[in-house]
């Protein structure tokens, strides 16, 4: 009854002699102190709002101006040209002699200020718009890219806020229709034969002749009127009107450390992590990280949410963030999941296997939605999931990279990826995934964000966990223990038989898609990025071009490659795709394949230069994908039918790797069961013994200007550079 108790900020006894009223002053100052912390956050948004709307400017500039031309009236010279004279005449009705020239002066100057900053910002957004730095020799600057990053730092200002850039980055630049043709032919002309190639020049011609003008012409007007021509679309027909199951097929996980766990406490281990999340939601809202000209949906579903929901064993808690006015310390927050683990009860009719809707079709979970939780206490609990500033899964089973266990972390990234298929809110921003080993992980909805926009975050949580918050010689979170906040709420549910029967169906439809995941993770110690790079070679294109020999020694023939390229040097800027299935880089895989070849190192060359190449490309927008999958929209709107912009496919290898340090590459390798080609353990060992014969050409006997280059296996702890083909 303390809670109750305290819960209550006053109670009152109406008495015959009048009202007996008793405050709670403990609730008073919690309400105080809130509000104080409310208006402290809105000053700040408002101080960052000014300085990002005057930026690259500063406030105080406006100042200098205004003395500038208040002290030009007492000069012979009018820098304003007459137009102060002008506005004094206007203003001789109303004011004297010395406060229209004041007032005048003051309105001039602010004018001329405001004109200033806009000149300067298009003048920023010109410069970003200059690409030709990311086309150089790495280690060489021409002398015009050295002039342009001068003119970059001079005006972007000293201290630019998070979002400080965002008015002056350049729009993604709609490609023209015949490069865009000319790269998609080229992109499959390893892949087909004569036949087929001639056909597929045939389809081409006649869209660019027939129908390609007109859709362009509507790409180009939508340039101009929106911040980007594709992301809203990307986000909406990509990921918001499929109604398939997102996860395994959309959602995405990040692992936490391999090598290292900080504690084994479970709720001390989400403690601080969850407190290492406050603090980076915290710096957005207040636009302390560094521009990294990232897209501002970052922050979408985390503003301002004061709550989140746990999921521990079939039972669904709200725990309060805040107490005071300030975000729950670690020790408070490991105590708030220590209760929740230690809560005895048992799961409500229908809850256990409740987040499955989530799992599977959407169509299904739209329509229990509206039928059974747009009313009553099924409502208040689900848009209590929905407000939370992100979901917190306490799970059961230990996982985590164990040497001593055989796939360990096959079995950890299936249970980040689908878990058990009911233990995962799928349509959050993000669920925070806590294992009783202190192990932890998260599993990413993909609309609002790509991995490494996710992936910036989870760096800065396990910096601060491991680094700044750390732990007791018992592993508990350091501080004093708070016995006397409120205990973590259920969340209540009455679910009727005929809304179990939907969540039960929505189970196993979502079971049958995790049961069909084949996953190998695979550690390569052999050597890494700093072996590569002695190797004078891009590291990325040294593992596509692993991967395309993989590919051809597992399947015998080359197929369509996608990997992700990131387009945030533009606004609203999201991905682009690289084939990387070339044809230099098909010539290098028959030659390698070829015992008779010798001029193997010149292939590999040409081929990582040209991959490279279109990374670049890709990255400056001048991709193909993205463009010709805006055409097709265009054309669905318009009810034109292209044979040309209907060719896809959807099967093979999906291969997540990341650069760890400079001597582990991880990859993660996933295919289908239920296809019979695909196998993921033997592809993982065709990618390793790639990696080591394409490393065996470098040899000092192959290559008359390397350096003696030696490999070294260093587990590393923490690193990035996630992509996909």
């Amino acid at each position: 009854m303390a809670e109750a108790h305290q819960a209550v900020g006053f109670q009152f006894t109406v008495r015959p002699d009048g009202v007996d009223l008793k405050l709670s002053q403990e609730v008073i100052k919690n309400i105080y102190l809130s509000g104080l912390t409310a208006w402290k956050k809105r000053a700040i948004q408002f101080k960052n709002g000014v300085l990002a709307g005057v930026y690259p400017a500063s406030p105080s500039s406006w100042l200098i101006v205004v003395i500038f031309m208040m002290s030009s009236l007492y000069t012979p010279v009018d820098p304003s040209l007459g137009m102060i004279d002008a506005m004094k005449e206007s203003l001789r009705d109303y004011m004297s002699a010395q406060s229209r020239a004041v007032l005048s002066a003051i309105l001039f100057a602010t004018g001329l200020w405001l004109f200033l900053i806009y000149l300067l910002r298009y003048s920023l957004k010109a410069l970003l718009s200059y690409h030709g730095w990311i086309f150089e020799s790495h280690g060489k600057m021409s002398t015009s890219t050295k002039v342009w990053l001068s003119l970059v730092k001079m005006f972007s200002g000293r201290r630019p806020l998070l979002y400080s850039f965002q008015a002056s980055l350049p729009r993604l630049p709609v490609p023209s229709v015949d490069d865009t043709i000319q790269g998609y032919l080229e992109s499959v002309r390893p892949l087909l034969d004569k036949q087929q190639y001639n056909q597929m020049e045939i389809l081409a011609q006649d869209f660019k002749d027939s129908k390609a003008a007109r859709l362009q012409r509507f790409l180009i007007l939508k340039s101009w009127w929106a911040t980007n021509y594709v992301s809203d679309w990307w986000e909406e027909y990509i990921y918001l009107r499929g109604r398939s199951p997102i996860m395994v097929n959309s959602n995405f996980y990040i692992m936490d450390l391999l090598y290292m766990t900080p504690t084994h406490r479970q709720a001390a281990r989400a403690g601080n992590v969850v407190h290492a999340m406050l603090q980076y939601r915290r710096k957005l809202e207040r636009g302390e990280h560094a521009p990294g000209f990232r897209n501002p949906d970052i922050v979408q579903h985390l503003t301002d949410r004061k709550h989140l929901v746990v999921y521990h064993k079939g039972r669904f808690f709200q725990v309060w963030l805040y107490t005071g006015g300030r975000h729950l310390l670690p020790s408070e927050l490991e105590t708030q999941f220590q209760r929740i683990l230690n809560d005895p009860s048992e799961p409500q009719p229908g809850e256990l296997k409740l987040a499955a809707l989530t799992a599977g079709s959407r169509v299904p979970w739209a329509r229990a939605r509206i039928r059974h939780f747009s009313h009553g206490v099924n409502k208040v609990s689900l848009d209590a999931i929905e407000s939370a500033a992100f979901f917190l899964a306490l799970d059961d089973e230990p996982q985590g990279y164990d040497t001593g266990t055989f796939n360990s972390l096959d079995s950890y990234a299936k249970s980040l990826l689908h878990g058990k298929c009911y233990d995962r809110w799928f349509d959050k921003s993000f669920t925070l995934i806590s294992y009783p080993n202190g192990k932890m992980g998260i599993n990413a909805e993909h609309s609002w964000a790509d991995a490494p926009i996710v992936g910036h975050m989870w760096e800065y949580v396990l910096a601060t966990d491991c680094f700044h918050l750390g732990y007791t010689e018992e592993g508990h979170c350091k501080g004093d223990v708070n016995k006397g906040l409120p205990h973590p709420t259920r969340l209540q549910w009455q679910i009727p038989k005929e809304c179990q029967d939907a969540i039960e169906s929505s189970y196993l439809s979502a079971k049958k898609i995790a049961e069909d995941v084949d996953f190998h993770g695979r550690l390569f110690t052999e050597f890494g990025k700093g072996l590569i790079k002695k190797c004078r070679t891009s590291p990325d294109a040294f593992i596509q071009l692993a991967l395309q020999l993989a590919q051809f020694r597992d399947q015998g023939v080359f197929c369509l490659t996608y990997e992700s390229s990131m387009t945030r040097m533009f606004r609203d800027g999201r991905t682009e795709t690289v084939r990387s299935c070339t044809n230099e880089a098909v010539a290098f895989v028959r030659a390698m394949e070829d015992c008779g070849a010798t001029v193997l190192l010149a292939l590999f060359r040409r081929a990582a230069d040209k991959h490279q190449n279109m990374y670049r490309l890709a990255m400056t927008g001048s991709g193909i994908d993205r463009h010709l999958f805006c055409l097709y929209i265009v054309s669905k709107y318009l009810d034109i039918d292209s044979p040309f912009l209907k060719k896809v496919a959807d099967d093979g290898y999906g291969v997540s790797y990341i650069i760890v340090g400079e001597n582990l590459i991880t990859f993660h390798i996933s295919c289908k069961f239920s296809c019979p080609d695909t196998d993921s353990s033997r592809f993982g060992e065709n990618i390793h013994k790639a990696m080591l014969d394409i490393q065996g050409l470098f040899r000092p006997e192959n290559d008359r200007n390397g350096a003696e280059i030696q490999a070294k296996a260093v587990p590393m702890e923490n690193g990035n550079g996630k992509k996909h083909i």
